[in-house]
């Protein structure tokens, strides 16, 4: 008779050394019977660049912007808030809970070309949009090329001026 074994692959699918940790710390969780449905999270970010400005895009769904917090000390911009779990249901209704609850916190570096003292921060459909202008000596400059007569050749301009 010939037994066929099946390894199980716990991490099949989680994409970063995070959700693995995680993935691995709710499966004892579960085990043992506590409660794992309220986990810490940190919201997704984008973060770009435009001649101006830094633009830090952060995605809070769910968030009161009343719960956020958002500082600049020593170049470190750090964001952080909480999303709260909703009681309106009773906690025995529901039948699978995924999305991620608590408190939060990001922190970011920011180059000494910006303007830390202007930062904007707006709010809408569940997106944090910070800007954060650069200072003016760091934004970039064209300069304008005169095109002209040297004065080193005189028969040169003379020529130039006779022709037209």
């Amino acid at each position: 008779m010939r037994t066929t074994l099946n390894r199980g692959e716990p991490f099949r699918g989680a994409a970063t050394l995070q959700e693995q940790v995680n993935r691995l710390f709710g499966n004892v969780l579960e085990h043992s019977g506590e409660e794992s449905n309220l986990t810490s999270w940190a919201p997704a970010v984008d973060i770009y660049e435009t001649e101006h400005e830094l633009v830090v895009k952060a995605d809070l769904p769910e968030v009161d912007p009343k719960d956020l917090d958002i500082r600049v000390e020593s170049n470190i911009l750090t964001i952080r808030g909480e999303r709260k779990f909703e009681k309106k249901v009773n906690e025995e209704n529901y039948l699978r809970v995924e999305r991620a609850y608590g408190s939060f916190s990001r922190s970011f570096s920011l180059a000494n070309t910006v303007n830390s003292e202007a930062i904007k921060a707006d709010y809408q459909n569940g997106v944090l949009t910070l800007t954060v202008p650069k200072r003016e000596e760091a934004k970039p400059k064209q300069i304008k090329v005169n095109v002209g007569v040297s004065a080193a050749t005189p028969a040169v301009a003379a020529a130039a001026a006779g022709a037209k």
